[in-house]
């Protein structure tokens, strides 16, 4: 794998990667798409292809700590209907990853993360938000849920950017604070891990990689702690604020590197 090892890194390069950490530990259990400045730092400090494999453990780790802390809150026929389809975009993404070079898979990325956003923004605008996410029982919540799981499993395979994708789902589909922390950090504890055996055959994980990674995890447990105690303080509207602004700023980084 092209990358670089921990001792081959500056302090200054380290601290930045130990500040993205704990920023994934804060996202998985407050802001969710919020680690996309995770992924930014870490293709900024790594080769981006590289970066992908390094930061799929941590990502990881964050997701254990924030199921451990929302696992009451899970919405299981949402994450019953989105594993099908996500499984298949975690495919596509893997055919996408054997040809495309950077250039095109920060694009395409950041293409797709700004659609949903402004998707979801002009849907808030124009109907009510749904009070229980019941839609996903629907003919159109089916058709949603399926169009936004394949785009989740490919933007998380390719790039691990598939927060902002599944946010901008849980959003439209009106799920409160609790519940949408606690479905996302099941779905993304299992898609993660999945996307393991997938990341080592592409030879993204390597013994190397997982060495930074043992580095970097003590960062994420104060992250998580951080945001459990951000989470209480934050009200619903400006939660979902917070959400779709760092889609849209995650986007934006993707498409004007």
């Amino acid at each position: 794998m092209n990358t670089m090892t921990l001792w081959h890194l500056t302090g200054r390069e380290f601290a930045a990667l130990a500040f993205a950490a704990l920023l994934v530990g804060f996202s998985k259990t407050a802001v969710s798409g919020a680690n996309t400045v995770s992924l930014a730092i870490f293709a900024a400090v790594l080769p981006a292809r590289a970066s992908t494999g390094v930061l799929l453990p941590i990502l990881i780790a964050g997701d254990v700590l924030a199921v451990l802390t929302y696992r009451r809150h899970a919405h299981w026929p949402t994450l019953w209907r989105l594993f099908p389809a996500v499984a298949a975009g975690v495919v596509v993404g893997t055919v996408f990853l054997v040809w495309a070079d950077d250039g095109i898979m920060r694009t395409s990325i950041g293409a797709i993360l700004l659609l949903t956003a402004a998707v979801t923004v002009w849907r808030r605008r124009t109907a009510e938000a749904a009070e229980r996410p019941e839609e996903v029982t629907t003919r159109a919540g089916r058709i949603k849920a399926r169009s936004y799981g394949v785009l989740g499993g490919f933007t998380t395979m390719v790039a691990n950017a598939g927060g902002p994708v599944m946010s901008m789902y849980l959003l439209s589909a009106g799920f409160r604070k609790l519940g949408f922390l606690g479905t996302s950090a099941f779905f993304f504890l299992v898609v993660n891990v999945s996307k393991v055996p997938f990341s080592a055959g592409l030879g993204l994980i390597d013994g190397r990689s997982l060495l930074l990674d043992a580095a970097l995890l003590v960062f994420v447990v104060p992250g998580a702690l951080l945001g459990k105690w951000a989470v209480k303080r934050i009200d619903q509207r400006l939660f979902e604020q917070l959400v779709i602004a760092a889609t849209v700023l995650g986007g934006l980084q993707l498409l004007l590197r």
